[in-house]
């Protein structure tokens, strides 16, 4: 368990001292930052968890090795995915397929179209530096603690037909009208996250490449490769692919309507 308090604010609940981490952080928000185009980050512990999934888990594909993470450092998550009024304020313009949907999320943008908005908005804003979470970041963030497929409980679905965990929380086949939808509009997770699964997939920051089974530490995948990772699931895939373990690699070039993202913000 994890709590986030005030500066002076003493930890309370009846789970405190059950393995807890407090994280103090001051703002005017405990825990949170919103910037000027009010995106909102939450601070997220650091911790260790375990990646992957187990064998048994519906909808499980090969390369889940599961494995020890530590992530030895803080990070704030931005709650929700980036939406089509937030990149046209800073880049200009749309490129999304499901054009005019102020409050949904951008789409049909490439990593390589993320990186030249992430250049933007470091050069906007004084107080923090974006970029794109890590494979392992991602993941960790989905899970919010969980260690079921979603993080609000197991599978029962893996194609299109009604699973009720994955109905709460996420936008994929089954629900979406084909569409997408405005972000933060299913269930939020147990750490304040938005649209982990379904909605659209998100670009993490690393190339592809294999799980190793030994614990590892800050991982930040390959050095070099020729596929970006993306996480998350998307409005047109089947439930097993928004599953918190599910891992897809594509072209940093590549483009679709069911794929966008989500910032990683670290105060300067």
């Amino acid at each position: 368990y994890f709590a986030i308090v005030a500066p002076g604010e003493p930890p309370t609940g009846p789970w405190w001292g059950l393995d807890s981490v407090v994280v103090t952080v001051t703002g005017d928000t405990p825990g949170t930052y919103t910037n000027s185009l009010g995106q909102t980050f939450v601070l997220l512990p650091a911790g260790t968890f375990t990646m992957g999934s187990p064998s048994d888990e519906l909808g499980r594909d090969s390369g889940e090795t599961q494995h020890q993470v530590t992530l030895t450092k803080s990070f704030y998550m931005m709650t929700t995915e980036v939406t089509q009024a937030q990149w046209e304020a800073v880049m200009g313009s749309n490129p999304s397929y499901f054009w005019g949907c102020s409050t949904c999320p951008v789409e049909q943008v490439s990593w390589n179209d993320v990186q030249s908005y992430i250049t933007q908005m470091n050069l906007r804003d004084e107080e923090g530096t974006y970029s794109l979470p890590t494979e392992a970041q991602w993941e960790y963030a989905a899970r919010a603690g969980s260690t079921t497929a979603f993080a609000n409980g197991g599978i029962t679905e893996t194609g299109c037909g009604y699973d009720p965990n994955l109905d709460a929380i996420g936008w994929y086949c089954y629900n979406s009208a084909d569409e997408t939808h405005p972000v933060a509009g299913k269930t939020v997770n147990a750490w304040g996250l938005y649209d982990m699964s379904g909605n659209v997939f998100e670009w993490c920051q690393d190339w592809f490449g294999s799980y190793s089974s030994s614990a590892v530490t800050d991982p930040t995948g390959p050095s070099s490769g020729s596929y970006r990772m993306i996480r998350g699931g998307s409005w047109e895939l089947l439930a097993k692919y928004s599953r918190s373990a599910y891992r897809i690699a594509r072209d940093p070039d590549d483009s679709y309507s069911y794929l966008g993202f989500r910032l990683l913000w670290q105060p300067k």
